[in-house]
Formats: structure tokens, sequence, C-alpha cells
């Protein structure tokens, strides 16, 4: 096929679609480390929009997660990206100690998603049965500045913690955390994730565990957007019981730079083949339409806003 044959094809997708997407777009999806629970939706997501969304050269690329992918977000290194509601108010606002020099004004809103889950897990041979318990404890708290460390230093905060009360701290992704525990190396792992993360799963058929409770008055100090929540019974090997703790929203997002019917099909192709994305990971079953706008700390990228109103949604 010729270059002129192919040039002309492209144009006439273009026309077809009325709008800015053009031949050889890229679609990247920023996701998280592997063993989480956005690298498997992230490559979920990538295919979908091969599949759906014409001329579109889909990948997915693991990340640190929340704050390198909000960054990258600004950088135009990417064209849609999980994140954590809080490492999101964090980028819109500008934060330095979180990781945003300052605010990451390109970003906009695409849809909210399923919730994180802050997962505190120990060994059960380390005692550790409250957060209180983790002082002179050997604590995992995922990469620095990822949206995972920003969790745990608020939920340490709430406690009247700091890194400075453990006995050792440790910055890696929750595979390599999970690995030091089953050696005897780290007694506690805290990983903000869907339920049922791989890692953990993987640790609980390993060695026997604790899922560490974060009570309803502690998150009451850490405030929003954080809330109560329950790690149901059976979630791993080994937990009978139901476990309180902490949630946070996820969301997807995008950048202003990014065409607007690019934006448009990708939020219309989200919500179209939910089902594609609960079979790569069971945290996708808690995404809907109807929850799509809730708490959007930003504003929405214009595609995805004509998609909403489609739908008759507004914020």
């Amino acid at each position: 096929m010729s270059r002129r044959l192919l040039l002309g094809s492209a144009a006439a997708g273009s026309a077809l679609f009325g709008s800015r997407l053009q031949a050889a777009d890229y679609v990247t999806v920023l996701t998280g480390g592997t063993s989480g629970v956005y690298y498997p939706l992230g490559v979920a997501l990538a295919k979908i929009y091969g599949d759906t969304i014409p001329d579109a050269r889909t990948s997915a690329q693991a990340t640190k997660a929340s704050v390198e992918n909000l960054n990258l977000l600004q950088q135009g290194k990417g064209e849609i990206a999980f994140t954590l509601g809080d490492s999101l108010i964090d980028a819109w606002n500008g934060r330095e100690e979180a990781g945003f020099p300052k605010k990451l004004d390109k970003l906009r809103g695409v849809a909210a998603i399923y919730s994180n889950y802050i997962q505190v897990v120990a060994s059960k041979e380390s005692g550790i049965a409250s957060i209180a318990d983790l002082k002179g404890k050997a604590l995992s708290v995922g990469a620095p500045k990822s949206g995972t460390e920003l969790n745990a230093r608020a939920v340490l905060a709430a406690a009247g913690m700091s890194y400075d009360d453990l006995g050792k701290i440790e910055y890696l992704p929750f595979a390599e955390s999970v690995e030091l525990m089953k050696n005897r190396q780290l007694d506690a792992t805290l990983q903000s994730a869907g339920l049922g993360v791989a890692s953990i799963r993987d640790l609980a058929t390993s060695v026997p565990i604790t899922v560490v409770p974060i009570e309803a008055a502690l998150i009451e100090q850490i405030g929003q957007p954080f809330y109560a929540a329950t790690v149901p019974a059976g979630t791993y090997d080994g937990q009978d019981s139901d476990v309180p703790t902490a949630a946070v929203p996820n969301y997807l997002v995008t950048h202003s730079d990014v065409p607007d019917e690019t934006a448009y099909q990708m939020t219309a192709q989200l919500f179209g083949h939910l089902d594609q994305l609960a079979s790569a990971h069971a945290a996708a079953k808690a995404i809907r339409l109807e929850d799509a706008l809730n708490g959007m700390p930003l504003p929405l990228h214009p595609g995805a806003e004509r998609f909403y109103d489609e739908k008759g949604m507004k914020r």
C-alpha cells in the first residue's frame, strides 16, 4: 500500500470522527508496578483501546504509579493514567512535599474508578496487631513518593507516628516487599491497592499473616479523600474475619493536549468494556458509570465531558 493511500485513509478516518484524532495517534496507558492492580488493568485497557479506537497505537507502561504517572502526564509522556485521589489532589494543588514542585495544570479528569484499600499486612510471628505495634518494627512503604508511600505517611501521621518511630524502613515495590517478608527481613508491608492484590495473596500462601486494622477514629484524623472500608474475611488465606481499614478513590486522568475525540473514545470504550477489565482483575467490578464523576477534584477533559453529557450526567 502506498504512502499516499495510507495518508488518504488516515484523513478519511479523521473526517469520519469529525475530530483531531489522527492516524498513528499513540495511546499510552500509565499504570504501576507489575505486581499491583494498576498494571493488569492498564494492559487490559490498552488492548481495549487498540481494538476500538481507530488508528490508535496503544501500549501499557509499568511505572512507580500515581506520583510518577501524574508528572509524566504533565510532560505529555502518556495519554491516560491511573492515580490515587490524594495524589491527584496534591498534584493539582502543587504540593511539593508530595512530589509536585508546582501545580500540574495540564491534568484533566476522565473517570473515578474503583477504590484502593490501604492494606497493612504483617507476619504473624512479628506480633503486630495494630498500627501502634509498628513502632520499632521493619516496614516497607512502597516506592519513594509513590501514592502508596504517601498513604503510609498519612496513616502513620494520623497515629501520631513518623518513619523515625520505625525500626527499619524500606521503599520497595509490592513484590519485593513480599519477598523480604518471606525471608524474615521485614515485619510488615503497607500496600495501597485493590482487594485481592496478587502480592499479598502470594505472601499469604507462603507465611501466616495478620491484616492489621486501621480504625475509623484514625481515618477521621487523616480526612478526605480517605474513608472507612473493610477488607472482607477470606480476601487472603488465613484471614478469618473482616478487618476495618481505610480506602481512597482511584481515578483515570489524561492531559489537556490529548485531542478531544481521543479523550471521548478513551472514556466511552472504558465504560463500554467493563467486563474485559473485570476479567483482568476483580477490582474493576467496582467501576460503575453512575459513580464516574464522584469527587472528581479537577476539570474534566472536554472529550470526557462530552461523553457524560450524552449520558445525561453532570458534575
